[in-house]
């Protein structure tokens, strides 16, 4: 065994030895406290993105509200519980109270159709709300799953909602209050079909080819997309009518919806959820753009602008399509992973929180960036 290697046992050795001499804790004290002799998950674990994690629940855990939820939001709520649910400490609601709160809070707001949800945004939170529901692995909550699922199906705009295939929104998912749909909304309504499918649900492969088309459309490839606004960057948008970087003007004088970060990795992850093959043209253009444009410091042609967002959407997306190194347009070769965690550990505060000083889609609230943080750390150092 080298140096490095003994360094990295004697570091984790250290870590059971506090971990083990915490002692029990009362259910309201903050998660670092918690019990922490835990069965840790069969994954590459990294020392100090395992620390980071730690301490990032233990902020969220102090600003859990006595309602059992974080903010008073089913969709914050839902994405914190997730963040502790996926820990390779496996908190669960068996054994942990500050995880048995708020899931009774999210299953308090479940409709008779299904939704989960408040006053607004009910794919949004039942979406969210879905996979938290999976991730407990608890069987009991299976008749919710169930109703929570077929909601989800039924609210994806198609014939039911008088969407024709040629209609631009065909195949999409919204907030729900509206019938417009976006890609951000349709990529999480993927990842919870996705966790149900994997869980042993059914698949419902005209769900995904309807959501394929969708996406498809949001994507600047005129081979696939015949809308006036695209180009062949092979880069995705936020929706068939808008991008959230803005216009861009193409060279043959047309003005184009520019492709950015987020939703191109939105838009290949959700193609690969819908088993499209790595082979498919629309999979290779939207990697291609993602390696011209690969970087860690920013959400590309947005800045800061729900950069924390990006990195989650970025490392699912990565994981799914299944290479350990990215090599970019100038063939330089990429650990993503390495580069990721490092960039995060970088970012995180004394109080074990993040935030997004540039406020633009609610990155500027501590709680919710801290659980997009640690959930793709999760995401970074599990198999």
């Amino acid at each position: 065994m080298g140096a490095s290697s003994r360094r990295v046992c004697l570091f984790l050795v250290f870590l059971a030895l506090v971990w083990a001499g915490c002692g029990a804790s009362k259910p309201e004290q903050p998660v670092a406290q918690a019990p922490a002799v835990r069965e840790m998950k069969p994954a590459v674990l990294d020392p100090e993105a395992k620390e980071a994690i730690d301490k990032g629940l233990a902020f969220l855990h102090a600003n859990l509200d006595k309602d059992g939820s974080w903010g008073k939001h089913p969709g914050v709520t839902g994405i914190v519980l997730l963040a502790f649910l996926k820990s390779p400490r496996l908190y669960n609601d068996t054994d942990d109270p500050f995880v048995r709160r708020p899931l009774q809070y999210l299953l308090s707001l479940q409709k008779p159709d299904g939704a989960i949800y408040d006053k607004e945004l009910a794919n949004y939170s039942t979406s969210i709300a879905l996979e938290v529901l999976i991730a407990t692995k608890n069987p009991k909550y299976q008749d919710a799953i169930r109703k929570a699922r077929a909601y989800l199906l039924g609210s994806q705009l198609d014939k039911g909602e008088g969407y024709e295939e040629s209609d631009p929104g065909y195949g999409g998912a919204g907030y729900g209050g509206s019938l417009r749909p976006d890609l951000s909304n349709t990529q999480m309504w993927a990842d919870a079909l996705k966790d149900a499918e994997d869980s042993g649900l059914e698949k419902d492969s005209d769900a995904w080819k309807r959501m394929v088309v969708f996406v498809s459309r949001c994507q600047n490839r005129s081979e696939s997309n015949s809308a006036k606004w695209a180009s062949n960057d092979g880069g995705i948008v936020y929706s068939p009518w808008e991008s959230k970087a803005g216009e861009v003007m193409l060279p043959d004088g047309r003005k184009g919806l520019r492709s950015y970060g987020a939703m191109t990795y939105a838009g290949l992850k959700s193609m690969i959820y819908a088993h499209v093959s790595k082979d498919d043209p629309r999979v290779q253009a939207a990697y291609a753009w993602i390696q011209k444009h690969y970087t860690i410091d920013e959400n590309p042609e947005l800045g800061q602008q729900g950069v924390y967002y990006y990195y989650h959407t970025m490392a699912k997306a990565l994981k799914a399509y299944g290479e350990d190194v990215l090599v970019d347009d100038k063939g330089v070769q990429h650990d993503w992973r390495s580069d990721l965690i490092k960039k995060l550990l970088s970012l995180e505060r004394e109080d074990g929180s993040w935030v997004n000083t540039t406020d633009r889609w609610w990155e500027q609230n501590p709680v919710l960036v801290t659980a997009y943080v640690v959930l793709t750390l999760e995401e970074l150092i599990s198999k």
